[in-house]
């Protein structure tokens, strides 16, 4: 249900920017930059904070019109842009079905960082001793005050009975620093199950954002309130609502249904890799056939989850053979495309396999009855898997097209079809790097490669998000445009694949 909204979303931005840079295929890599924006302009602030004077150094650091306004306010826009693009990121992540099994260390990891960011973002807050300040640090202390941590209420420290201690501003600030030093060792857990993890977006987008954000610090400075004053009523201020749209809940309900409903929605959502996971069978892990396999490494290579190592295939030898550990593998088969003997995969998904099918599908649809067959992911190529036919050429789904094993591809061609692998945009992979593979075992002879006999002007990739059929539809009639000036070929009626080496039979004991 919520694979429509983002669909849609995509295809919008998608036409407006181009899917190279689309900010919303970037939004994990997005709060990470805006994370690090934050530390560089924090390390500038730290230096005028005072804690005997917190709001009146804040005031000081206004009061810098070539350095410390706008260094303020752009720490302040870059927080509230990093809790919007981690949102968006676990929306994605939640919508696409990639929270269970065993990218579930990602899911609550992330979550986990999206709670620390706003608990930073709350001492951050407090610090200024603003009348924001204010109000968090009351409805915070209300809040723990329900739970048996203190001797005494620490909500009476806001009461204006006595002058706030310093130590109470130290401690923000100390969280407000250590806090940080947290969410780079959670960044590491959080990618410690992935490949090749991207960190920073393009720098298009990384560039344009930051530019954006430094020009909207230039012309609207961050508001600073009244200085907080526990004896007054909290009046009007220019609340930060990424960080305090908890407050008008809190302030309005006992803390005990407040702590009712954070553990509920907490439970919700932290549960999201138990609650989401196939109701049918898990998709089986992949399994190494040792007698296939050449000791090449390139699925150990080409694995975008670091499910597969190289061991060797006895003890005291150096040969080396693929193991795949089912606790890591996503079964997202792109190990499959990626080995030349087709040894490798998840059952029923191995090159091997797919030769089968290819055959079946070819006897079911005559040369005669088309001219282009699509292979199309499963889940994008405009969401238009599952219709069987499009504009008149049959589709073939596939799970990833970084499953798709080139063999398959030339088994079409020589048949006499030419082929149109309709692929997810390579910065939105289900499974991270399945078009990007494909594209260069296609094009560029990596292993293992589509064989230079085929004719590759009859070969065609192109990218399609879930929510945009127009461009399969419009990739479909240029390429039969292109087609056009092409002479037919001859279909070959007996076709034979190379599957680089056959399985070895095990030896007969003889008695």
């Amino acid at each position: 249900m919520a694979l429509r909204p983002l669909g849609l979303l995509d295809a919008l931005c998608n036409r407006l920017y181009g899917w190279k840079h689309n900010p919303l295929y970037h939004a994990g890599a997005l709060a990470v930059a805006m994370l690090a924006v934050i530390l560089l302009t924090g390390l500038y602030l730290i230096f005028f904070y005072k804690l005997s004077a917190p709001w009146e150094s804040i005031q000081r650091i206004e009061e810098q019109v070539l350095l410390g306004r706008w260094i303020r306010a752009l720490h302040r826009y870059a927080s509230d842009v990093a809790v919007v693009a981690v949102a968006v990121h676990a929306f994605r992540m939640f919508a696409q079905d990639r929270a269970w099994g065993p990218r579930a260390l990602a899911w609550v990891s992330g979550l986990l960082l999206l709670l620390v960011v706003l608990v930073c973002g709350w001492t951050g807050y407090v610090m200024v001793w603003d009348v924001q300040g204010l109000v968090l640090a009351r409805e915070g202390a209300r809040l723990l005050d329900v739970l048996p941590l203190f001797s005494e209420p620490i909500g009476r420290a806001f009461g204006g009975e006595r002058a706030l201690p310093s130590a109470f501003f130290f401690l923000n600030l100390f969280l407000h620093v250590a806090l940080p030093i947290g969410i780079g060792l959670m960044l590491w857990v959080h990618t410690a199950r992935v490949a090749r993890p991207v960190l920073l977006p393009p720098r298009s987008i990384l560039w344009t954002v930051t530019g954006l954000l430094l020009a909207l610090s230039l012309a609207v400075p961050a508001a600073l309130g009244p200085a907080a004053n526990p004896l007054r009523l909290a009046g009007r201020a220019p609340y930060d609502w990424f960080f305090s749209f908890w407050v008008p809940f809190a302030a309005a309900v006992p803390a005990g249904i407040s702590w009712t409903v954070v553990l509920v929605v907490s439970a919700i959502v932290f549960s999201a890799p138990w609650w989401t996971r196939p109701r049918a069978r898990r998709p089986e892990p992949s399994v190494v056939d040792e007698r296939l396999c050449t000791g090449c490494r390139q699925c150990y290579l080409d694995c975008p989850y670091e499910a597969i190592s190289m061991l060797p295939r006895d003890v005291g030898q150096n040969d080396e053979v693929a193991h795949v550990d089912p606790a890591l593998c996503v079964s997202c088969g792109i190990c499959t495309g990626s080995c030349a003997p087709m040894g490798v995969g998840p059952a029923g998904r191995t090159g091997r396999d797919q030769l089968v099918a290819v055959r079946a599908f070819v006897a079911r649809h005559p040369v005669a009855a088309r001219d282009v067959v699509l292979v199309g992911c499963a889940r994008g190529a405009g969401g238009l898997a599952a219709a069987g036919v499009v504009e008149g050429a049959p589709l073939v789904p596939i799970d990833c097209v970084g499953n798709l094993h080139t063999s398959m591809v030339e088994y079409l061609v020589r048949a006499g079809s030419a082929v149109l692998i309709v692929g997810c945009p390579p910065r939105d992979c289900w499974n991270r790097e399945g078009t990007k593979w494909l594209e260069q075992r296609l094009f560029h002879d990596r292993e293992a490669e589509l064989q230079p006999r085929v004719d590759r002007r009859r070969v065609r990739l192109t990218h399609a998000a879930h929510g945009e059929p127009r461009l399969v539809r419009a990739a479909l009639a240029t390429f039969r445009a292109d087609l056009a000036g092409l002479e037919t070929p001859d279909a070959e009626v007996h076709i034979a694949i190379d599957t680089t080496c056959d399985p070895v039979p095990d030896p007969v004991e003889v008695p």
